[in-house]
């Protein structure tokens, strides 16, 4: 853990930090008729899988997360409570990081699939199970078929020092 906060105060931990939450913001926005609502693939979740090779990417999400569900329209229930999933998955993925590569990224197709369908649900009159199936289809999107490969280039690149 010491190691961990060491790391926390560096200038490549912030900059990692800030890049990573501000291509969260950036892809959400930016594709918003996608990422938000009931059928959605939010290309931003692609980056759930950098908590693999970074413990910054933990709070970037998070921000990103937080800041990008402003602009959502779903109010403060979806902006603390995804952006809450999204830091769960986050540290999941991290801790899960020393095993085989697919293993680490469920972290973040299970919580938002199980955890925001509950609030949306709700919010949207909506059947729970349903929300579960369109976001988890949609997180499997983003994650395994935008993220893996993405994670896949980085470790191979190795433009992720730590």
């Amino acid at each position: 853990m010491l190691l961990y906060m060491k790391k926390a105060g560096s200038a490549l931990y912030l900059a990692q930090a800030a890049v990573i939450a501000a291509l969260y913001i950036a892809l959400t926005v930016g594709l918003a008729p996608i990422s938000y609502g009931l059928f959605q693939v939010r290309v931003a979740e692609a980056l759930t899988v950098l908590p693999v090779l970074t413990p910054a990417a933990i709070p970037a999400l998070f921000i990103g997360c937080l800041i990008a569900n402003i602009f959502g329209g779903l109010g403060l229930v979806d902006i603390l409570g995804g952006s809450t999933a999204t830091l769960l998955a986050a540290a999941a993925t991290y801790s899960l990081r020393h095993r085989p590569e697919v293993i680490p990224l469920l972290p973040p197709v299970l919580f938002n699939a199980f955890l925001i369908s509950i609030y949306l649900h709700v919010i949207l009159k909506v059947p729970y199970w349903l929300m579960v199936l369109s976001i988890g289809a949609g997180q499997t999107v983003a994650v395994y078929g935008l993220g893996l490969p993405l994670l896949r280039y980085l470790k191979k690149r190795r433009l992720f020092p730590q």
